[in-house]
């Protein structure tokens, strides 16, 4: 029986999977949480198996939530199941170290195939994450400007994308106003503009964010 639990900030998600899954010989749901500290709770206090987990779940604030939660759980296997663009947090975020990366407009059955491969020991990416990691590494330099950019570059560009102020943001990622300052100015450089409206133009046209 494999043990899963369910983080997402929307309950209505978390029931739509309990209910698909209830009845199911070969999973149990154990937990579930629409906070990351009831997420981190939960794994302190049972065996689970698989955490499928939304990368915007309420608490998380970087991809290093995750990878903190992977370090100190590795008898966990992680999987995000996320709206969040996938050709920028993917790679990253099976660099990092979870099983696999799902976007949430997948069917449930398409879920429950890809956890069985996951206790299996298989790290599941879609097609495209994968064209996009040989993009990273193969494509023309017009079109990836994005390599560049790290993981808390994409964060702070994503944070403003969300119309979020600089001082809102140092908040969220507990860093100084003048570093997002800073992150800011690195990412008009590295994406070759001056102002951010064109910023977020382009990381829009490259599909960042």
């Amino acid at each position: 029986m494999i043990k899963v639990c369910i983080s997402d900030n929307h309950p209505v998600v978390i029931q739509g999977i309990k209910s698909y899954f209830s009845g199911n010989s070969q999973m149990e749901i154990v937990a579930t949480g629409t906070t990351f500290e009831e997420l981190q709770s939960a794994l302190q206090s049972k065996k689970i198996d698989i955490a499928i987990i939304d990368l915007e779940l309420e608490g998380i604030t970087s991809i290093r939530d995750i990878k903190n939660l992977i370090k100190d759980h590795n008898e966990t296997k992680f999987v995000l199941f996320t709206a969040v663009s996938e050709k920028m947090y993917a790679p990253t975020a099976i660099k990092a170290g979870v099983s696999a990366y799902i976007q949430k407009n997948t069917s449930l059955k398409a879920l429950e195939d890809t956890l069985n491969k996951v206790q299996q020991g298989i790290v599941v990416f879609s097609d495209d994450v994968k064209k996009n990691i040989e993009l990273l590494s193969k494509g023309k330099k017009a079109d990836r400007l994005y390599k560049k950019l790290s993981t808390r570059e994409i964060e702070v560009l994503r944070y403003l994308n969300d119309g979020k102020k600089n001082k809102e943001i140092a908040e969220i990622l507990s860093l100084d106003e003048k570093t997002i300052s800073t992150y800011k100015l690195r990412l008009l450089a590295k994406l070759n503009v001056t102002n951010l409206v064109d910023l977020l133009s382009k990381a829009k046209s490259l599909d960042i964010i």
